[in-house]
């Protein structure tokens, strides 16, 4: 790509090297494969080939599917007695990962973990109540 047809910031105008953000971001899968490869061999001698939460069981014909969930969200906390690993299949990892992420969300939204249109939340509570006038009905029937 020539440089007056190169992608530009959308701050700055000025042209991005994409050769460079190529390499750092080649240097960063590099460095998260390298370092995720560590704590799976470490994982899947600690642990049985079992998902933790379906309990789906692993050989060594589909154990590509099975990934190592660190419990603190921190990929970087690897404690050689395993214990802020899981195994899990890849669906319920991404499972968990989905629900941290809503966590996240209902807690920048303020929610502060709290059930939507509770006390305090900001939202507006439902005020029609379609049973209200049963009791006197039934007692009409009496």
């Amino acid at each position: 790509m020539s440089p007056t047809n190169a992608p530009r910031h959308g701050k700055t105008g000025k042209p991005i090297d994409t050769a460079k953000l190529d390499r750092v971001v080649a240097e960063a899968r590099k460095a998260t494969d390298e370092r995720a490869a560590g704590y799976r061999e470490q994982a899947l001698k600690l642990y049985p080939w079992v998902c933790g939460r379906c309990s789906r069981t692993f050989d060594r014909s589909n154990l590509r599917e099975l990934t190592v969930h660190h419990k603190n969200m921190d990929h970087d906390h690897n404690p050689p007695d395993g214990s802020n690993w899981e195994l899990l299949c890849l669906y319920c990892h991404d499972n968990e990962h989905q629900k941290y992420e809503e966590h996240l969300a209902a807690l920048a939204a303020g929610h502060g973990g709290r059930a939507s249109g509770g006390v305090g939340s900001g939202v507006k509570q439902t005020t029609h109540n379609p049973f209200e006038a049963l009791a006197d009905l039934l007692k009409q029937r009496e």
